[in-house]
C-alpha cells in the first residue's frame, strides 16, 4: 500500500523490526512521507533504557527520522538527541520495507552503518554477525545483496553524506 505525501502526514504506522525470523521490537511511529517507493517515519528512541555503543549513546528523549525503502537493501536512520542536536545517522542493512496496511515491516540482515553528525567518524558494524548468521549460505543472493548495500551506504557517506535524505 502506498499513499501521497499529503495523505501520509500524521498517520501513524507501526514498525515492525525482524531479525532472523523473529520481531525483535515493535514501535509506533508517525508516517511522515510515502511516494510509493521511499517512506519516512519520525519516531521517539523506542527502548525504556540508554543504550551505550561507545560511539553514541541512544537514550530516552532521542528522535529518530527513519527513511526506508521497498526497492533498496537498507534504512537510514537521523538520530536526534532531546534538544534537537543531531547526533549522527545509524543505518541498517535490510531487506526492502514492505508496507501492509499500517504496519511497516523491516528485516534486519545485521550489517550497519554508524556515520557521526560532522561525517568524521564512519563505521562498519556487526560484520561478524553477519558471517555467523549463516545468510551466505541459506540465501546466497540476500548475503550478497546485503554486502552491496552496506558497501553503498559507506560510499554515500563518504562521498556525499546523508544531510540531503
Amino acid at each position: 500500500m502506498s499513499g501521497t505525501s499529503a495523505e501520509a502526514r500524521h498517520a501513524t504506522v507501526r514498525v515492525a523490526l525482524v531479525k532472523a525470523g523473529r520481531t525483535k521490537i515493535r514501535y509506533p511511529a508517525e508516517l511522515l512521507a510515502d511516494d510509493g517507493t521511499k517512506l519516512t517515519v519520525r519516531a521517539p528512541w523506542a527502548a525504556p533504557h540508554v543504550r551505550d555503543f561507545g560511539f553514541v549513546r541512544f537514550e530516552p528523549g532521542d528522535v529518530f527520522t527513519e527513511h526506508y525503502w521497498r526497492d533498496r537493501w537498507y534504512a537510514i536512520k537521523e538520530v536526534y538527541a532531546a534538544d534537537g542536536t543531531l547526533k549522527g545517522w545509524y543505518c541498517d542493512v535490510t531487506r526492502p520495507t514492505v508496507r501492509t496496511g499500517d504496519t511497516l515491516t523491516v528485516e534486519d540482515l545485521d550489517l550497519d552503518l554508524w556515520v557521526s553528525a560532522d561525517g568524521a567518524t564512519i563505521l562498519r558494524l556487526d560484520e561478524d554477525e553477519f558471517a555467523e548468521s549463516g545468510l551466505a549460505t541459506t540465501d546466497p543472493a540476500a548475503a550478497e545483496a546485503a554486502v552491496r548495500a552496506l558497501d553503498d551506504l559507506e560510499a554515500l557517506a563518504r562521498a556525499e553524506g546523508f544531510g540531503t535524505l
